[in-house]
């Protein structure tokens, strides 16, 4: 029984989606994050972003007025373009959540009747896929909104740094349109026993 409307999944993904499945597994569910809620999680990164490119402009713009103002010789002149990354860098993370839109509408979620499975869009048209079977699904974690929309999250990455510090990172199926009913569609399939490569089932 499919829970969702798949025609609403691009043509593309939808063949995408299909060539990943297994001999004889059967999709349960799919569907796509929903691109407004899926950017609002980027707002953290956009009010991080605000001082940081205007201080990245302010201090650029100084640079080079105070070159042409000292008329600075050789290297000295073009001091003011190491500025110019963080520039760029601040652009980025005010338009972050234009990308995350973007990748939202690129991105699938499917659950099958043996696994999880995440289709999420990355630079250059590349596609990460990532796959939970059942024993994996044992520590899920749902954040839903008044109007039942939501993030499952199934796992966490975590990982260093530059000053070693460490962070964690939610995957799962962010932003989805009924959080605890793919919830429940989740659990149902972390209690299914895993396919053994023989075909078969595994002992639980």
């Amino acid at each position: 029984m499919i829970y969702s409307d798949e025609s609403r999944i691009p043509g593309d993904l939808r063949s995408m989606v299909e060539r990943e499945l297994q001999p004889a597994e059967r999709i349960i569910w799919m569907e796509q994050p929903m691109p407004g809620r899926y950017a609002r999680s980027m707002w953290p990164i956009v009010l991080f972003g605000v001082p940081w490119t205007a201080f990245a402009v302010f201090w650029t713009v100084g640079a080079g007025i105070g070159t042409m103002r000292s008329n600075a010789p050789g290297i000295f002149s073009v001091f003011p373009l190491f500025g110019l990354p963080f520039v760029l860098i601040g652009i980025g993370m005010l338009s972050s959540p234009w990308w995350a839109r973007r990748s939202a509408r690129r991105s699938v979620y499917v659950i099958t009747d043996r696994r999880a499975i995440i289709f999420r869009s990355g630079w250059r048209g590349a596609m990460n896929v990532r796959s939970f079977e059942p024993a994996h699904l044992t520590d899920l974690q749902r954040k839903q909104y008044q109007d039942g929309s939501g993030d499952l999250i199934l796992a966490r990455d975590y990982r260093r740094d530059s000053d070693g510090d460490r962070m964690t990172t939610n995957v799962g199926f962010i932003a989805v349109r009924d959080a605890k009913a793919v919830e429940e569609m989740v659990r149902a399939l972390s209690r299914r026993p895993t396919p053994s490569p023989q075909g078969g089932a595994s002992a639980p």
